[in-house]
């Protein structure tokens, strides 16, 4: 088996990968894992890649959609090349320490580890992500930022330092897999992987996650902007200062968004605000204030007003009546 410090060196042997999927993963995340790999195989005319299927317990994992995803168990897995983590919800029901246990016993076997989605939450359970820089689903970034001191927690769609490969969730994980790909069997076999998938480029890791998807009537302007108004939620910039930020003046901030986007910026802020609040009322457990002021609303008075004005109810109604997201 290779070491971490070669798995992503040119390499014509094949690459023993072990897919560990826990229930409700993301089917996406589950098939951008795999599917590059399978590509790359048929492209190349022969097996680069040679994956397996492991569960948590040996029983087959369930995934969000309903398909159910066969494997070995954890426990019986001795050692691969790159150990892939794939979870989606209930990740502290999956962090059992029989599982934290065999994370940390494949990694002193100097295997690679990846995470995609809760993948790098259930790594650093393990604690064998300190002394990491890594990535996380943008929802849960500032609580894995909080949980686990020892690793640097980075924005980044994906992020590989040394032998940790982590991502934020399904398109990331694409872009991570053709990465692999990429640096150990070529550009030019990724660049036709790419193309299988109708991908128009691939991306670096150091892009950020963005909270929502990128608009196609965005210009680069108003992306900029769009892009300052998610990291500064809990403290709106103000209209000048934006602005400036994002290279522009306020007038032409102003005519771009009108142009593009058919709404103010200011419109478009609060509106990312609202989107923001409304998914911790319905995702999370946090107080109520507590997501007021996480979404730049100096008062609780001032957040329910522009919470029910945009959703028709209070923020407590709403979570009253939540189902469980799938």
């Amino acid at each position: 088996m290779e070491s971490e410090k070669n798995i992503l060196q040119p390499s014509t042997r094949p690459l023993h990968v072990a897919v560990l999927v826990l229930d409700d993963s993301n089917t996406l995340s589950f098939a951008a894992a795999v599917d590059p790999l399978r590509a790359a195989n048929r492209m190349a005319g022969r097996k680069l890649f040679v994956w397996q299927f492991v569960t948590a317990g040996g029983t087959p994992a369930r995934l969000t959609s309903g398909i159910d995803v066969p494997g070995t168990a954890l426990r019986r897995l001795d050692r691969c090349d790159l150990l892939i983590v794939i979870a989606g919800f209930r990740l502290a029901d999956h962090a059992t320490p029989a599982l934290r246990a065999s994370l940390r016993r494949i990694a002193a076997t100097g295997a690679t580890l990846a995470g995609i989605d809760g993948g790098p939450w259930l790594l650093a359970e393990a604690g064998v992500l300190d002394g990491y820089r890594a990535t996380t689903h943008w929802e849960d970034l500032e609580s894995f930022a909080s949980r686990f001191p020892a690793v640097t927690p980075l924005r980044d769609r994906f992020h590989i330092d040394r032998g940790r490969m982590t991502c934020g969730g399904a398109a990331p994980a694409i872009d991570m897999m053709m990465q692999l790909i990429a640096r150990r069997c070529g550009a030019a076999l990724a660049a036709r992987v790419a193309g299988a998938f109708i991908l128009d480029t691939i991306s670096g890791s150091d892009r950020a996650q963005l909270r929502s998807g990128g608009s196609p009537a965005h210009s680069p302007l108003t992306a900029r902007a769009h892009a300052l108004m998610e990291q500064t939620l809990d403290e709106p910039l103000p209209l000048p200062e934006l602005a400036r930020r994002a290279g522009s003046s306020p007038r032409a901030l102003q005519a771009q968004f009108r142009a593009r986007l058919s709404t103010t910026p200011q419109a478009h802020y609060l509106a990312l605000r609202l989107a923001e609040a409304h998914r911790r009322v319905t995702d999370t457990d946090q107080p109520v204030l507590d997501i007021a002021l996480a979404t730049g609303f100096s008062s609780d008075a001032s957040f329910s007003r522009a919470f029910r004005a945009a959703f028709g109810q209070s923020a407590r109604t709403l979570r009253k009546a939540r189902t469980r997201p799938v």
